[in-house]
């Protein structure tokens, strides 16, 4: 049986992920293993594999963009004060290299190394995912006790390197994806969880990014919601702050982005509501198939996604998966002359309503999806399937509505609807939203799909007049969900 290693207090939140990591690394099997660690910059890979390292007493080699001779010999270096050689070692070839770092592994106490970075050799020596391979390959045969972790932030490049024909394809025991916190985790991680209306607000500009608070922010966070407005502008929005070109980096540091303002085009009509492959094609003025390499890197590079519609067949809406970009998109991107003059407080002040409808509105959608993947399920008396959001047409009316939250049961043959949702960050919500979604249940009803059990409910994040609430109050199948309910 593997030993447990401690997670270090001073590394917040991911237990799972600690846990996948602390299984591969002490794993008592008499050969080689391979893992491989992905996920966007400033994540916290690397202060979590630091971590883990040094509980273990491993290797830890963290690439640098260079040349093949320059990373050789700071490989080489590295490896000889991980085994207190007086003097740096020399490889000839990344052959050589990756020969010599699993012949450290000796039998017994299983030795973890990691190389983070990875792409960035790759890039300049794409024979090492081949070399990689045969050395895994070979220890498979041989008794050894490396454990071998890759790790490295161009999700595209990461992606890669299990897929399809890639050398490395079959040879990982460890597929670890590290994704920003959560809400709920995000909103401990700022100290701002008692406060769920600034918590939703901090999260939709920022998301669960760990690396802003701690690196970038020094630990600067709003104490209250009357903070929020300075914050953002002596944060965010000021071109003194390192946040401030934060969302153009992240862009530019992906290898597969070329052509960065169609890319940023791209973005920039998604976070104007402009969700679908068309939509985003006409509001730059492309063709729908020339977008179609820019929307794919994107979503490789976990920047944008796309969500099946529940109600329709083959369509589907493109979402920002980084607040900090929707953010920039939306409220710095059209104003960043005025920024840069360090006039953020008056284009802050300008924005409030750019801000509701497309950053907060958006964001808090996605966050009442998510919110029924976790608490929210308790809601339904049903076995939960999927989740997501979708467009009920109704052919008496020739309308369509909008499904912000759209649940279905699961473990049954045919689908059945468990509930229809709507969410309003804010404005006030009252019944003619509830008559919406009874709408749009009786359309899907009159379709044949099974409606029989299925709850309205309505997320706010502005409140319910008393007639909503009544109606709560007298009715099963209505459901009223506020901020508060959704992080509590």
């Amino acid at each position: 049986m593997a030993e447990s290693i401690a997670k270090p207090a001073h590394v917040f939140g991911r237990d799972a992920e600690w846990a996948g990591l602390a299984a591969f690394a002490t794993r008592p099997l008499p050969h080689a293993m391979l893992g491989v660690v992905s996920g966007r910059r400033r994540m916290g890979k690397t202060y979590l594999l630091r971590a883990l390292v040094e509980q273990q007493a491993g290797f830890y080699f963290a690439a640098t963009a260079g040349t093949t001779g320059e990373s050789l010999r700071q490989f080489g270096a590295a490896l000889a004060a991980h085994a207190r050689s007086p003097s740096p070692f020399s490889f000839a070839n990344w052959d050589d290299a990756i020969s010599y770092l699993f012949s450290l592994a000796t039998p017994g106490r299983p030795l973890l190394a990691v190389i983070d970075e990875f792409p960035y050799l790759a890039k300049t020596a794409p024979e090492l995912p081949s070399i990689v391979q045969r050395e895994v390959d070979r220890y498979q045969r041989e008794e050894s006790s490396m454990r071998l972790l890759l790790c490295g932030s161009a999700m595209s490049v990461m992606g890669g390197l299990l897929a399809s024909t890639a050398p490395l394809r079959g040879r990982a025991q460890l597929e670890l994806v590290v994704r920003p916190f959560d809400y709920r985790a995000s909103a401990r991680f700022w100290g701002v969880q008692d406060d769920p209306a600034l918590a939703a607000r901090l999260h939709a500009v920022l998301g669960g990014t760990p690396a802003y608070r701690r690196q970038f922010l020094a630990e600067d966070a709003p104490g209250s919601l009357d903070e929020f407005d300075d914050w953002i502008t002596r944060t965010v929005l000021s071109p003194l702050s390192p946040l401030f070109r934060e969302a153009r980096y992240l862009l530019a540091e992906e290898m597969d982005v070329r052509d960065t303002a169609l890319y940023h085009s791209v973005l920039a009509a998604v976070a104007g509501g402009n969700s679908t492959r068309g939509g985003i094609a006409n509001y730059i003025g492309r063709k729908a198939v020339d977008i179609s390499h820019p929307l794919n890197v994107l979503e490789d590079s976990h920047l944008l996604e796309h969500e099946e519609d529940l109600f329709r067949s083959g369509r589907a809406q493109y979402r920002i998966t980084e607040p900090l970009i929707n953010f920039y998109e939306a409220v710095m991107r059209p104003a960043w002359a005025r920024l840069e003059s360090g006039q953020g407080r008056e284009v802050w002040a300008q924005s409030a309503e750019r801000f509701s409808s497309q950053v907060a509105g958006p964001h808090f959608e996605a966050i009442c999806r998510e919110f029924m993947l976790g608490p929210g399920a308790a809601l339904i008396d049903a076995p939960l399937g999927k989740v997501g959001r979708g467009v009920v047409s109704d052919p008496a009316t020739r309308r369509q509505t909008e499904i912000d939250v759209a649940v279905t049961e699961g473990g049954r043959g045919e689908a059945r609807v468990a509930l229809l949702g709507e969410a309003k960050w804010g404005r006030k919500m009252g019944v003619d939203h509830l008559d919406r979604l009874a709408r749009a249940r009786d359309v899907l009803g009159a379709r044949g799909v099974d409606t029989g059990r299925c709850v309205l409910a309505c997320f706010s994040g502005a409140g319910f007049t008393d007639a909503l609430r009544t109606a709560e109050s007298e009715r099963a199948d209505v459901v009223l969900v506020t901020v508060t309910d959704i992080y509590a």
